[in-house]
């Protein structure tokens, strides 16, 4: 009995050391882990502030790893500028001022008091979108591609090349420019690795807008012309029927109803008085015969008058129209003619270089400054 009792009081007290264990486990690890907050927090503590000092100390260390990769950068970019390696582009410019005459016409032929648009005023903003949208249209661009061969001049091969259009829209992309200046001016940029051939494209760009434009205006003119031709036909056609009408009534003797009912009127009256009985029947005839016909002959006499105004109004129109389709008169107005540029535009050796240099500065700085926060990291 005495000896259960004794394995039972030494069973309680294994537990409670085993109980008092885990319980100083845990009292360390939360006293550890308090320890290490309270490192972090001093640590937080003890961070400064960047200065000035600070930076200076920082480049004045690696001076000599900036210096040497800003040196390589400006080597490099020195080298590969260079004319073996990147060829250089000239840029050509071309600056002109669209007109607002869009009917040489109306501009022209037209009273000046009833005029509405001055031939020889500059285009606003209008005229000048206008041009920027023929000047980049898809047939202006056909018809440079072929004036000026230009797949020959940009070693594309249309039987080799996979997508030759595509790369002949990136290489026309990246070297022409149309854009509006702020006075409302259109320019033409053009860079080609030729500098003749740059002032070329430019100047046949704007040769192009003139042609094309009058061509797409002809595309209403031709067809306006032909309306006011047959239009005018027509009503000569009808006119002329008019006159056959009354030629047919001449005839009959019936040349001018006024005219001719007076002085027959006389004529009876004059009969009648001398008691020529026969003569006066004679002449009552004539004059039944007259009024039958004269209501006729007076409505085409005013009906050829009032056909005539209208022809003339046409023949007016006529004349105007042939004028627009035959006629040619610039569409804009050149400020300044592309030239034969004598310098080149690109690359630009120093600006590629400082800007190479930069770059390579910041770029080393950053690495280094996160080399650095690696290497006072301590370890695990």
């Amino acid at each position: 009995m005495t000896s259960k009792k004794k394995k039972k009081h030494d069973d309680i007290d294994s537990d409670l050391e085993l109980t008092h264990g885990e319980n100083a486990y845990d009292f360390e690890a939360h006293g550890n882990a308090q320890s290490k907050a309270r490192g972090e927090l001093i640590a937080a503590e003890n961070i400064k502030p960047l200065n000035l000092a600070d930076v200076i100390n920082f480049f004045w260390r690696w001076r000599k790893v900036l210096m040497i990769a800003c040196g390589i950068a400006a080597l490099t970019a020195i080298v590969v500028t260079m004319p073996f390696i990147t060829k250089p582009k000239y840029q050509a410019t071309h600056i002109f001022y669209p007109t607002k005459n869009n009917s040489i016409s109306d501009a022209l032929l037209t009273d000046a008091r009833q005029r509405q648009k001055d031939p020889l005023e500059f285009g606003e903003e209008e005229e000048a979108e206008k041009a920027m949208q023929i000047l980049l249209s898809g047939d202006l661009i056909g018809r440079l591609v072929r004036n000026f061969n230009l797949y020959k001049h940009y070693n594309i091969n249309p039987t080799t090349e996979k997508y030759p259009k595509t790369a002949m829209d990136y290489k026309l992309k990246e070297n022409i420019s149309v854009t509006r200046t702020r006075y409302l001016s259109v320019k033409i940029e053009v860079l080609d690795e030729d500098p003749q051939m740059a002032a070329d494209l430019a100047n046949g760009m704007a040769l192009l807008y003139d042609s094309i434009k009058t061509e797409v205006q002809n595309q209403i003119a031709v067809p306006a012309l032909q309306i006011v031709e047959r239009a005018l036909q027509s009503k000569r056609d009808k006119i002329q029927g008019i006159k056959d009408n009354m030629r047919k009534l001449g005839e009959e003797g019936i040349t001018n109803y006024e005219e001719q009912s007076r002085a027959l009127a006389e004529e009876i009256y004059k009969a009648q008085s001398s008691g020529r009985v026969g003569e006066m029947k004679k002449l009552l005839e004539e004059q039944k015969t007259l009024v039958k016909s004269g209501g006729d002959f007076v409505a085409l006499n005013e009906l050829i008058k009032l056909e005539e105004e209208k022809e003339s109004d046409l023949i007016a129109q006529y004349e105007r129209r042939v004028v627009d389709v035959n006629e040619k008169l610039s569409h804009k107005m050149t400020i300044e003619a592309a030239s034969k540029p004598e310098i080149k535009f690109w690359p630009k050796r120093g600006f590629v270089t400082i800007l190479s240099v930069l770059a390579t500065f910041m770029a080393t700085s950053l690495i280094l400054v996160f080399f650095e926060l690696y290497r006072k990291q301590p370890s695990a």
